[in-house]
């Protein structure tokens, strides 16, 4: 008997990571953050990496450089993040760190969600969090050598 999509793990996850984002959006929406979930997502990756180019924030938040480019663009535009012209492997790149005003609107937006998002989280025990976390932490650690992700 032959296994179907909608019976594996994959789409379990692939389900869940659809209703992460829509509740990510909508909570976004809701709190008037003034940021997408995807900038968001940027400027936390920022804070808690320094020396990232445009090529390295597409890696962590598993966008391609022409979408990573325009939320950038985007941020920049706002005044949320700043990129200095850098050499690095002999090759200028720009780095990409966050400004004043967006360290701001990061906490700013964090202090709006963090109650709905502590909600959630308080109706599942710790210990299991913790466990999802390690499973999926060791379920990406398969795929990655599995498979060769091109970004």
């Amino acid at each position: 008997m032959r296994e179907h999509f909608i019976d594996t793990i994959f789409y379990q996850i692939e389900l869940t990571a659809k209703y992460c984002k829509l509740l990510g959006n909508q909570v976004f929406e809701e709190y008037k953050t003034g940021i997408s979930v995807e900038e968001y997502t940027v400027l936390d990756t920022l804070y808690t990496q320094k020396e990232l180019c445009q090529r390295d924030i597409a890696k962590l938040i598993l966008k391609d450089r022409a979408n990573t480019g325009k939320l950038l663009d985007c941020l920049e535009a706002k005044g949320y993040i700043k990129r200095t012209l850098s050499i690095r492997n002999n090759r200028p790149v720009k780095l990409v760190e966050l400004s004043d005003s967006g360290l701001k609107k990061l906490e700013d937006a964090a202090a709006k969600i963090r109650p709905h998002y502590m909600e959630v989280k308080e109706k599942i025990d710790n210990s299991d969090i913790a466990k999802i976390g390690d499973l999926l932490k060791e379920l990406r650690n398969v795929l990655n050598d599995t498979i060769k992700i091109e970004i």
